[in-house]
């Protein structure tokens, strides 16, 4: 990587970054641009879109177009209407494939502990056949660690949360209401992404969230999603919104030979307890080196700049290098990189990513219809991947 941008609309929002002395070396004179159209006028080969959820397919798409492969923060878009979600995920998909740039979403679940090690295993063929999945991504809207209120009266206080508002009124004269199933990637990705399949119709039941809860305004807060896939097996999905407990983002897998339950693997024999260090793929030593040194840049070991190689194996278990999200950041990031210089697809294509997202479009929409069993769309596998 040879230098970085800065882009922000309000441009003071990017000062403390462009100001960073970790970035000196990256962030050149002239790096800060003040719109989208303006960055993507740049030589700069790829973008990373972390703006407001609502924005994240249009940008993306916008960014493919001009010829920039493309990083998204979770969820592809976010809006009230799953049909303009499903439209969205056929965009992005064919964007993808007639431009040649590559998209991946930053989905966290992906590269937790669990997902790694339910991968390798999958490889091996140690779970049979795939027979049942559950993923839950308990999340309350009063949560103390992240009120989701208080993160939306952030998301507000922009110019372009200034500009949602607006766009929202068009939606609620319509009376088009949204629900947790429309930000579902947290839950569906991990199962989908190491069965290596997809949704084909899904049943869903809502949960009215208590009355006069001006965040949910209608809208379901709880939803529980049912769905058969094309491997043969089911899968149950939770996404809650209003639960009296302190959070949960996981799923369990369950085969003829083997099951992952609890971060434990389990099968005919026996139940072997795991560590985290024991699920995880192992990061190249240099990877690990600079997302310790990035870690670390406001107190830097004083003995070395980041770790040699000798003692990588002892000391790779420091376990704030790899970020938050259960450590999914750092493979997030390696994975993108990698798969851009490679010129391969990253893990978390668009058609990987359009079948973490359309299962809860179409989850919504049966749960308007009293659980009705609906018809999931699908985009096939990007070329060169399986499923």
């Amino acid at each position: 990587m040879d230098r970085i941008g800065l882009c922000d609309r309000e441009p003071e929002r990017i000062k403390r970054f462009a100001q960073d002395p970790f970035f000196a070396d990256k962030f050149k004179e002239g790096g800060a641009y003040a719109s989208l159209d303006e960055i993507l006028k740049s030589d700069l080969d790829a973008l990373v879109v972390i703006t407001q959820p609502w924005l994240h397919a249009s940008q993306c798409i916008q960014a493919m177009e001009a010829g920039k492969h493309v990083y998204s923060a979770v969820p592809i878009v976010q809006l009230p209407d799953a049909d303009e979600i499903l439209d969205w995920c056929d965009k992005l998909v064919r964007t993808s494939k007639r431009t040649g740039m590559k998209y991946m979403l930053g989905e966290t679940s992906v590269f937790h502990p669990e997902a790694m090690y339910a991968r390798r295993k999958a490889r091996e063929g140690a779970f049979g056949q795939f027979v049942f999945a559950e993923g839950q991504y308990y999340h309350d809207v009063d949560s103390p660690s992240c009120n989701l209120r208080k993160v939306q009266e952030h998301r507000l206080a922009s110019a372009a949360g200034r500009e949602w508002i607006e766009l929202k009124k068009s939606y609620d004269a319509r009376g088009v209401k949204g629900g947790p199933m429309h930000y579902p990637t947290h839950s569906i990705g991990g199962p989908i992404n190491v069965m290596r399949t997809h949704a084909l119709k899904a049943s869903c039941i809502g949960f009215k969230a208590p009355e006069g809860d001006e965040w949910f305004a209608g809208e379901f807060g709880n939803e529980t999603g049912f769905f058969t896939l094309a491997n043969g097996a089911t899968m149950r999905i939770n996404e809650y919104r209003h639960i009296g407990f302190h959070g949960e983002e996981d799923f369990n897998l369950y085969g003829t030979l083997g099951s992952l339950r609890a971060g434990n693997w389990v099968d005919k024999q026996r139940e072997t307890k795991l560590t985290v260090e024991e699920m995880r793929d192992p990061l190249p030593p240099e990877v690990y080196d600079a997302f310790y040194r990035a870690v670390n840049r406001k107190d830097p070991p004083k003995d070395r700049v980041g770790y040699h190689d000798e003692d990588f194996e002892a000391k790779k278990a420091d376990r704030r290098v790899y970020g938050g999200h259960r450590g999914s950041h750092a493979y997030l990031v390696h994975e993108f990189v990698t798969a851009v210089a490679a010129g391969r697809q990253p893990l978390v294509n668009a058609w990987e990513a359009a079948r973490f997202m359309a299962p809860g479009a179409v989850a919504h929409k049966s749960a308007l219809r009293d659980g009705e069993w609906l018809t999931v769309p699908d985009w096939g596998a990007a070329e060169g991947c399986a499923g």
